[in-house]
C-alpha cells in the first residue's frame, strides 16, 4: 500500500510517499481501506514536532478518514466487513490501509457521503464537545467564532446556529466572511478592517458576548475575551496564529468569566461513551442535511504538499481532503 510518511520533522517538503506492507488487524481492531483522509491545521504542527501529540518516527499524518472495513481482528465486535466507517485518530490516516481499534470507528449512514464523513469527526467533534459539554451553550446566547472560515471555524458557525445561538463570525477578509454567512452566521466582523472589541461591543451592547470560540489565539484572544459579558465562557480550542495568549486575571475575576480548555483527544480517551454519543449525533445531523461539512479541496495523495500548504498559509475555507481511492 501507499502511505504518506513523516520520517524527519519539518515541513511538507520533508514528507514522502512510500510503499509499505498492508497492516494486519490485531485484537479488537479492524482493517480499513481508506477512501478519503482529512488534513487539519494540527497536522502541520505534528510533522514539525510542535504539537502536544508527538508520534514516534516514522508516522503518517492525518487524524480522520472515511473508508470501508476489509477485515476484523480477533474479538473485534460491533462492526462488520463491508461497513463504511468514519475513522478518528490522533494521526496515521494518510495511507491506503490502516489497522485501527473498532472503538475509533463509527458506522456511516448511507445518506452521508465519503467526503463529508472524512471531515466530520475531529473539527465537528471538537466543536460539539466545546459548545455543549464545556460551554453548555443555550438557545438565544451569543457565540463569537474567531477564524470562522477554516475547517474548525465553519464547524463552530454551523453547530452554533444549529444549537440556537446567535453567531458572530470573525475572519480576515470579506470573502471568508461570506462563506461563514452562507453557513449560518448572523453577523460578520472583518478583524483586518475593524477593531474586534469595538465591533463586538456595537453588536452586543452592554450585555456583551456569552461564548467565544477561539481556535486562533494570538492578538485576537484578549479583545474577544474582554468583550464577554457576565459569566461569559471563553473556549480555548487552539493557536493557529502561533502565539499562545496570556489573559489579565482581573478581567476574568470581575466578570465571572470561565476560561475553558477544550482538549478533544483527552475527552475521547477519558469519556468514550460521551464521545460515541457525540459522534452519533453528528452523523445523524449530517444524514438529515443539517450539517454541510464544506470541502475546501480534494487532492490526490501525490499532491500532499499542496494540500498541507493551504493549511500552513491558513487559506483553507472548509476541509482539506486527500483522495486515496487509487
Amino acid at each position: 500500500m501507499k502511505a504518506l510518511m513523516c520520517s524527519r520533522l519539518g515541513g511538507p517538503e520533508d514528507l514522502s510517499i512510500e510503499d509499505l506492507p498492508d497492516p494486519v488487524p490485531g485484537p479488537g481492531e479492524a482493517l480499513v481501506r481508506v477512501r478519503f483522509a482529512a488534513l487539519n491545521f494540527f497536522d502541520t504542527l505534528i510533522i514539525a514536532g510542535r504539537y502536544q501529540v508527538k508520534p514516534e518516527l516514522p508516522f503518517s499524518p492525518g487524524g480522520e478518514a472515511c473508508g470501508v472495513i476489509e477485515a476484523l481482528g480477533p474479538g473485534a465486535e460491533g462492526l462488520s466487513v463491508g461497513d463504511r466507517v468514519m475513522v478518528h485518530l490522533s494521526h496515521g490516516t494518510a495511507r491506503e490501509r490502516i489497522a485501527v481499534p473498532v472503538k475509533r470507528l463509527a458506522r456511516v449512514p448511507e445518506a452521508v457521503s465519503d467526503e463529508v464523513a472524512a471531515g466530520l469527526s475531529i473539527t465537528y467533534g471538537t466543536t460539539l464537545h466545546a459548545l455543549c459539554d464545556r460551554a453548555a451553550i443555550r438557545p438565544g446566547e451569543t457565540l463569537v467564532v474567531l477564524g470562522a472560515s477554516g475547517g474548525v471555524g465553519l464547524a463552530a458557525v454551523e453547530l452554533g446556529k444549529l444549537l440556537g445561538a446567535r453567531v458572530i463570525a470573525c475572519a480576515s477578509s470579506p470573502e471568508k466572511l461570506e462563506t461563514a454567512r452562507a453557513h449560518g452566521a448572523d453577523d460578520l466582523i472583518d478583524y483586518k478592517a475593524d477593531n474586534l472589541r469595538e465591533a463586538l461591543r456595537r453588536l452586543t451592547g452592554e450585555r456583551g458576548v456569552d461564548v467565544v470560540y477561539d481556535a486562533v489565539g494570538g492578538e485576537l484572544a484578549e479583545p474577544a475575551m474582554r468583550a464577554l459579558g457576565w459569566k461569559g465562557r471563553f473556549l480555548v480550542i487552539g493557536f493557529a496564529a502561533g502565539e499562545i495568549p496570556k489573559f489579565p486575571l482581573n478581567v476574568i475575576m470581575l466578570k465571572g468569566i470561565d476560561v475553558q480548555g477544550v482538549h478533544w483527544g483527552a475527552f475521547v480517551e477519558r469519556e468514550p461513551e460521551a464521545h460515541a454519543a457525540n459522534q452519533a449525533r453528528l452523523l445523524a445531523w449530517a444524514a438529515e442535511g443539517r450539517l454541510t461539512v464544506k470541502v475546501h479541496g480534494t487532492y490526490p495523495l501525490e499532491a500532499y504538499a499542496d494540500a498541507l500548504g493551504v493549511l500552513v498559509r491558513r487559506e483553507a475555507v472548509g476541509k482539506v481532503l486527500l483522495d486515496l481511492r487509487g
